[in-house]
């Protein structure tokens, strides 16, 4: 892996002011006018988050060099393809509190602040670890191919998450909770108490189901680059824009059938490059007898790269070929029904 770029505190100044520019410009158009998020709207913000993180990407090539150009994609691609399957979540989340439409996008864009800064925490320590320790690359690896054996297996988080658990519970025995929505707001005052309404408790849940995703999300892009800089630009750009795809794909997610197999060949794929990198940089008594293991091959962000987004081609491609055959073998067996209901009448006696 090539080392970290050397990023000036002015360049992350600029980067978390630009950020928070986006998000508060986002906060006030949804408070002016809370409205349910067309398809044609959410297409428009996905294309714009996307182009940013190109435009980004573009810097990253001119003033980095094209390995950390590569490593940006390739980081922002794993996240934003994780990302997707948080969709499952968050739509599970939205229908177990019956959050109204006008008020997701709300919803979304607080609970994934929330998780940016929690991330920021995770990128920070993961990087002073992946600096002064080289043993945590066999973690990392290890989490990752663990997680990539759930997901062959059908046993993600998708299945283990409980919208209703966890933090939410704690929250709930902690605060008076009310049972109705009370527009966009977070806590009302009745009674003289300050109450918390369900909108504030689903933005939790939003935030707990992130920071277990993280658990996967962050070894895989350190996995990748080792550059704290890339690494937070690649999980923001691809948060920033999964709200905007929740409401551009909906049911559509659904579809992806194969997502799971795709994910656990990427996240498998960036476990076995963390060991390899792992054994190179080997500081461990009982490996090679703590000396660097530096015969077996590395691979590089370019390979990474194409490996990813074939995967992903494949993985999408797949999934809509297999939908579209369900849906025609269904709409068969339909139409095949009514037609033997009339044969079968015909033939009744009278």
């Amino acid at each position: 892996m090539p080392p970290p770029m050397s990023v000036p505190a002015w360049v992350w100044a600029v980067a978390l002011a630009t950020l928070t520019a986006l998000v508060l410009l986002d906060l006030i158009v949804v408070n002016r006018n809370p409205h349910r998020i067309s398809v044609r709207e959410a297409t428009r913000w996905v294309a714009f988050y996307v182009g940013c993180a190109v435009l980004f990407g573009v810097g990253v090539w001119i003033f980095g060099g094209s390995e950390h150009a590569a490593g940006f994609a390739t980081g922002y691609i794993t996240e934003y393809s994780l990302s997707v399957d948080n969709l499952f979540i968050f739509m599970m989340i939205m229908a177990n509190f019956a959050v109204p439409a006008i008020h997701q996008h709300r919803v979304l864009l607080i609970g994934i602040v929330l998780a940016l800064v929690m991330r920021g925490v995770f990128i920070g320590v993961g990087a002073q670890a992946v600096q002064n320790f080289s043993w945590i690359f066999w973690l990392f690896g290890a989490i990752l191919i663990y997680t990539a054996w759930k997901f062959a297996f059908n046993q993600s988080e998708d299945d283990e998450y409980d919208p209703n658990g966890g933090v939410v519970r704690l929250v709930r025995r902690m605060f008076p909770v009310t049972d109705e929505y009370h527009g966009s707001q977070l806590t009302i005052k009745r009674d003289g108490r300050r109450w918390l309404t369900p909108m504030f408790i689903v933005i939790v849940a939003i935030g707990g189901a992130d920071l277990v995703f993280a658990v996967d999300s962050i070894p895989a892009i350190f996995g990748i680059t080792q550059d704290a800089f890339l690494v937070f630009a690649a999980n923001a750009f691809a948060l920033m824009g999964l709200r905007q795809l929740y409401f551009l794909l909906g049911g559509l997610v659904e579809k992806l059938v194969y997502l799971s197999y795709g994910l656990a060949v990427i996240l498998g794929f960036i476990g076995v490059k963390l060991v390899l990198h792992a054994l190179h940089e080997n500081e461990l008594p009982f490996i090679n007898g703590g000396e660097h293991v530096t015969w077996v091959p590395e691979i590089n962000n370019w390979l990474s790269l194409g490996v990813i987004v074939s995967v992903l081609g494949i993985t999408t491609v797949a999934s809509l070929l297999k939908t579209r055959r369900d849906e025609r073998a269904g709409g068969g067996a339909a139409a095949a029904a009514p037609a033997a209901q009339v044969e079968e009448a015909g033939n009744a006696p009278h």
